[in-house]
């Protein structure tokens, strides 16, 4: 298996020390993305008999979705 590379040890020439790398659109961006990414693998953990699995994603859809409803309440205030 092979080993995943450190961020932390090298940065990119695109990247910056002080935040997040150019075209990311930061945590609220990532969170609604995942929310999405993950329900549809709930999708095919379910039509393929993975009911725990599907269940843990489904779970990880919710924290996605609250926060980005949080960090979206919180901006409104």
């Amino acid at each position: 298996m092979r080993e995943r590379p450190n961020r932390n040890e090298e940065l990119r020439d695109d990247e910056s020390c002080l935040g997040d790398p150019p075209g990311d659109g930061g945590p609220d961006e990532a969170a609604h993305y995942l929310a999405g990414a993950v329900a549809d693998l709930a999708l095919i953990a379910r039509r393929h008999g993975l009911d725990t699995l599907g269940y843990l994603l489904d779970m990880a859809q919710l924290e996605a979705e609250e926060i980005v409803r949080l960090r979206t309440a919180r901006k409104g205030s």
